[in-house]
């Protein structure tokens, strides 16, 4: 017979969930977004680095550097340290958001209910699930292209085919995405835990291959491109918060993963080993390998993709374009597909399981790339290009993903004292509809941004959009709840 009322379980300061009839016939509940059990927590440390290992190794980490010094003005030496210090920065709030989902086992749209209301979870949902659809596409173009020159290298007619093949491959890769994802986290770990290593090995495959071809000291010295005399701060800044932005998705859905870390201690070390040292080694293989591409193929090119592509041997191609689909598979799948899942879920969770969100993922992640595709096929012509669009995408997307990390931690350190009522996540009767305190706190910030974009006095307010925000954020979210005397909401004592 079931039991009518949830119980919690408190397992060495980890907690479950035993879902009685109140949450199980909630509208709020389903078993794809219900807290783990501490039995199917078994991501340790090392899993956990090779998740990071395998997003940070990807297309887009590889032309980072490109990005700061082509659109940011820095210099190749000032580019690496935004990129450095902007990881070891978002490793904070990432940290931080990492630990209500270890302790209670709840992904990152079931934890916003706390701060946003049941139903007004949602708005930040899909903020969040937006662009990770974007970037699903984008990324999907990548691996579509590695699909695409890898078939060309075997087979002679498919070269022929052109950006039709390119389109084939991305419809190929769209769907061994969602295959992956459909199959659930233990396939997820286990693909990031096999490429992990094999990433590493090709990065350094690859220095080897370009290092006799690049001058390191004159790569170091050649000049920034921004006017002659100007300060490097508001440079550098504005590219260290765009750097920022690169993970500041990750930095408030990390619950999605952390609720499968075995411990606390396992998410922060899992983290710190994998996140800041991966990124700046790719991204310096990156702008070595971009300066050495013009004596190794002839031409500069900037993304390894298409510099593969120009390698005369049909083998290596293969092989290097084998082991670039892994790359973006591993990155796409756990980056940018999770997340929106168990997003469009909590829309409703009764209409809208696994399978169903995985599709409306790609979905929306293809009609978001259908310009690309269409100037690919030829029915479009267009001179709008992807790494414009992602590059002011980074910083833009940024300034409001800001207040949604401030007001995250301090309502689950601060306020909420480390203390959830796990089932009344998933009910309608402990946390409010829609928690406007936390509306307040993200609607200020993000309109300061919209006004600033019109105003030279306070451009910075947006430049520096990520840090501005998630401070102002977190601030006014605190403020606010100490003026409507919003506190913890007691948790029924757990049993053992």
């Amino acid at each position: 017979m079931q039991q009518s009322r949830s119980e919690v379980i408190e397992r060495d300061g980890l907690y479950e969930l035993n879902a009685g009839s109140d949450v199980l016939d909630s509208p709020r509940y389903n078993a794809d977004i219900a807290p783990t059990q501490v039995r199917e927590r078994t991501w340790n440390k090392w899993h956990i680095t090779a998740l990071w290992i395998g997003m940070s190794i990807c297309v887009p980490t590889y032309t980072l550097g490109g990005v700061l010094t082509a659109y940011f003005g820095l210099s190749v030496g000032e580019a690496l340290l935004a990129i450095l210090l902007a990881n070891i920065v978002v490793l904070i709030p990432l940290t931080l958001n990492a630990f209500a989902g270890t302790k209670f086992g709840i992904p990152f749209p079931v934890l916003l209910r706390s701060s946003f209301g049941v139903i007004g979870s949602n708005v930040p949902c899909m903020i969040r699930a937006l662009v990770a659809c974007g970037w699903f596409g984008i990324q999907t173009l990548f691996g579509g292209l590695a699909i695409h020159l890898f078939l060309g290298s075997i087979f002679d007619g498919w070269k022929a085919l052109g950006g039709t093949g390119e389109v084939i491959g991305f419809m190929m890769f769209w769907t061994l995405n969602l295959w992956v994802v459909l199959r659930g986290a233990e396939s997820i770990k286990l693909l990031e835990t096999l490429s992990a290593p094999l990433l590493v090995l090709v990065g350094i495959g690859l220095l080897v291959w370009a290092m006799p071809n690049v001058s390191l000291s004159e790569l170091l010295a050649q000049p920034p491109k921004r006017p002659e005399g100007a300060s490097v701060y508001s440079y550098f800044f504005a590219g260290l918060t765009a750097m920022v932005g690169f993970w500041a998705t990750l930095s408030l859905n990390i619950p999605d993963f952390s609720r499968y870390a075995k411990s606390q201690k396992d998410q922060i070390l899992g983290q710190i080993f994998g996140l800041p040292l991966t990124m700046i080694l790719f991204a310096s293989l990156g702008v070595i390998l971009t300066a050495a591409s013009a004596k190794l193929v002839g031409v500069t090119v900037s993304d390894p993709v298409s510099l593969i592509g120009h390698i005369q041997s049909p083998f290596w191609v293969a092989v290097a374009m084998a082991l670039i689909i892994v790359a973006t598979l591993s990155t796409n799948t756990a980056a940018n597909v999770v997340s929106p899942t168990n997003d469009f879920q909590n829309i409703a969770p009764k209409l809208i399981n696994r399978t169903k969100a995985v599709m409306l993922t790609g979905l929306v992640g293809l009609l978001l790339m259908a310009h690309e595709l269409l100037k690919k096929l030829g029915l479009l012509v267009s001179n709008v290009s992807l790494e414009t669009v992602y590059s002011n995408w980074l910083l833009g997307y940024s300034s409001l993903l800001g207040p949604i990390a401030g007001i995250m931690v301090v309502d689950y350190f601060i306020i909420k004292k480390q203390m959830l009522d796990l089932a009344g996540l998933y009910r309608d009767d402990v946390y409010p509809a829609w928690n406007w305190n936390g509306f307040i706190a993200f609607g200020v910030p993000v309109a300061l941004t919209l006004l600033s974009l019109g105003s030279s006095t306070f451009s910075w307010f947006y430049d520096y959009g990520w840090f501005t925000g998630s401070f102002l954020g977190g601030v006014l979210y605190y403020g606010v709840c100490r003026l409507t005397g919003a506190r913890s909401v007691s948790l029924a004592k757990p049993t053992a």
